[in-house]
């Protein structure tokens, strides 16, 4: 089951009883969004182009994708995202953590008008975006497809230590476009050993309140 819970900016979160674990940052879900997906991933590949692939390992709530949908929206950057989840939220939950205060309308009921449908295949929500969520694991994911971010945003190692395994980042790393950009809230030695042994080079940056340091590396042309 999971239950709405507030954070400590104001914005709520789920908290995942199966996994013990909450979705977001109990000190500040859009906060810990803003500064890891949209400030250190987002934002830094969209400095030098037009035109951005994502995928999202979790999509969650939505929270990272309606905010990155607004941003993409605002510059005109053409966005491609895919988001692979194994538990898709209803509908009718994700209404309920008050995410639509944060965005404009528009991109609202633009993202959960088509929620139901992009589990099932992609979606145009604007001429600008489309969207497309994978109802799988990312162990069985599999695509042609090659990204320029990856927002990892499994739980944690602690709760769920197979999102975390050399094999699974291998795998996830391997979507990536060389030169593309790999970020998340974690960052552990096993982690960097892990995404050092795919060519990567390794950024430390300052996390999100509540946490000191992140992660953000990119890929080897």
């Amino acid at each position: 089951m999971n239950i709405i819970t507030p954070t400590a900016d104001g914005s709520n979160t789920l908290y995942n009883e199966t996994i013990g674990e909450h979705y977001h940052s109990k000190h500040g879900a859009l906060q810990e969004s803003k500064h890891v997906f949209i400030g250190a991933g987002l934002q830094f590949v969209a400095a030098k182009q037009a035109e951005i692939s994502i995928l999202e390992v979790g999509f969650g709530t939505g929270l990272n994708f309606i905010l990155t949908l607004e941003y993409c929206e605002d510059n005109n950057i053409q966005l491609n995202y895919t988001s692979i989840e194994a538990f898709p939220l209803s509908t009718g939950l994700i209404e309920q953590t008050g995410y639509s205060a944060y965005v404009p309308q528009t991109i609202w009921n633009s993202f959960i008008t088509n929620y139901e449908a992009a589990l099932k295949s992609p979606q145009s929500l604007s001429a600008l975006s489309t969207l497309e969520i994978p109802h799988t694991t990312l162990a069985a994911f599999n695509t042609p497809k090659r990204f320029d971010i990856i927002y990892y945003d499994a739980f944690s190692v602690q709760h769920q230590p197979e999102m975390w395994s050399d094999e699974i980042i291998a795998h996830a790393c391997s979507f990536l476009k060389p030169g593309g950009t790999f970020v998340t809230y974690a960052i552990t030695g096993k982690l960097k050993r892990a995404i050092k042994a795919c060519s990567f080079t390794i950024e430390k940056l300052p996390g999100a309140p509540g946490k000191r340091e992140m992660l953000r590396a990119v890929k080897g042309m």
